[in-house]
């Protein structure tokens, strides 16, 4: 085991060193345009949100949408606002599955298109329309090709209306499953494009009771988390969640005034694995930082970091980090200290934007494979001062509580447990593909 944990360090440091970014290898084109060079950025990294009938305030799918907002574009994307990604370049992993990040090379090329005057390009060099589903759609039904999730499961409606104060909504639903069916994707999120200027978050929790590995009766709890920039949680190959028969799915729904009355509902989109077959690892979202009312205590007019550890029961794969907090977030880093007292971090949000809750979904061969006995370090930076934009009042004390106003600090991370067999081969697997990524 010793050997392992060190292998692991020296897999997991590797791999953060040869992630980082590197401007000096930008090659942008002399003379862009829209059609040739930019179009295709916006397709693949902006139109899921800047499309008509989606979230943003603008759609750029054509030269005539994008050009009247050049000026506001360069703005976002020099200072890297948009696209909405927050980990820090500079340190820890940066291989993620859902990195909707720009390219520094990419970045370059749209700040070269408008200081040149933001040219339209030859129309013969515009990339076909990309086909988005109508409304809202699911992120993941394409993926197994289907057009929804095999089990929607919708919340009672909840009407909120303008100018009311901040709600929790926690009805029950029953699942209807009727047999054992294992789980490979989740979606969760407001059941109308209107219903997401008031839902703030969604927590989704499986009400089912079970007997653990040691004949305890445990109850799973936490199913999902949706905030706004959540697209859902897509398991690995052979790693899932498991819905029983009876089973219900309790909603814990925070809806806040988005200045006109709004009815709407949370849909919880389910895609199983085929009946039979059953996934070697169950995946655990687990709730990693503050521990409630004595956790977070933030005087007026002041930065404070709050500290939390987690030890690992079991040898792990992490798969994912996503920071929550509120107004006040600043910045969010999550380490992992190694049982012989090495330190890495993991990944750090160096910019929290309460507006965005990414979760930052770690590639395969970039997921932190840890040994048991680890600690995971959540440090959670929280800003009460007048140099925060987002700050309500930096004259007042703030606490930990649900409300907007309130403040959290903790992270929600998938975690896949394994036995000390699997995590040897896990490692040992991970080395084998990273030797012959480096001969070829």
């Amino acid at each position: 085991m010793f050997d392992a944990r060190f292998a692991a360090a020296r897999a997991l440091a590797l791999g953060a060193v040869l992630a980082l970014p590197s401007a000096a290898f930008a090659e942008v084109p002399k003379n862009p345009t829209f059609t040739k060079d930019i179009a295709p950025i916006f397709q693949e990294k902006c139109e899921v949100c800047h499309r008509p009938d989606s979230i943003a305030p603008m759609p750029l799918r054509t030269y005539q949408e994008a050009r009247p907002w050049a000026r506001s574009i360069r703005a976002r994307v020099e200072s890297r606002q948009m696209p909405p990604w927050h980990i820090d370049k500079t340190v820890g992993i940066q291989e993620f599955k859902n990195d909707r990040s720009l390219s520094d090379e990419q970045i370059a090329t749209i700040l070269a298109w408008i200081d040149r005057g933001a040219p339209q390009g030859d129309i013969r060099d515009m990339p076909p329309a990309k086909i988005w589903p109508v409304e809202q759609g699911w992120n993941y039904a394409a993926i197994f090709g289907q057009k929804e999730p095999d089990l929607i499961i919708r919340s009672t409606p909840w009407t909120h209306r303008a100018g009311a104060n901040d709600t929790w909504w926690k009805p029950i639903v029953r699942t209807g499953i009727t047999e054992p069916r294992w789980v490979r994707a989740i979606e969760v999120r407001p059941g109308t494009v209107k219903g997401r200027t008031i839902t703030h978050h969604a927590n989704v929790d499986i009400d089912q009771v079970e007997e653990d590995s040691g004949g305890v009766r445990a109850v799973p709890g936490r199913f999902m988390e949706w905030a706004v920039g959540k697209e859902g949680e897509l398991m690995r190959p052979n790693t899932g969640k498991l819905m029983l028969p009876g089973s219900r799915i309790a909603f814990d729904i925070h809806y806040s005034d988005g200045g006109e009355t709004v009815t709407d509902y949370i849909e919880l989109g389910v895609y199983f694995y085929p009946k039979g077959q059953e996934p070697k690892y169950r995946q655990s979202l687990l709730r990693m930082g503050d521990t409630g009312v004595s956790a977070i205590d933030i005087p007026p007019n002041t930065i404070k970091a709050t500290e939390s550890y987690v030890t690992l029961r079991q040898a792990a794969r992490i798969e994912s980090f996503q920071p929550h907090m509120h107004l006040r977030g600043k910045a969010m880093s999550m380490e992992a200290i190694l049982p012989g007292g090495e330190r890495f971090v993991l990944s750090h949000v160096a910019e929290f934007s309460f507006n965005w809750h990414n979760a930052y979904i770690y590639a395969d061969d970039a997921a932190p494979l840890l040994p048991k006995g680890t600690v995971i370090k959540v440090t959670a930076w929280h800003d009460n001062t007048a140099a925060n934009k987002a700050n309500p009042d930096p004259n007042v004390w703030v606490g930990y509580g649900d409300r907007t106003v309130d403040e959290m600090g903790h992270a929600w991370v998938n975690v896949t447990y394994l036995s000390d067999e699997d995590y040897r081969e896990e490692i040992a697997t991970r080395q084998e593909r990273l030797r012959s990524s480096q001969q070829q």
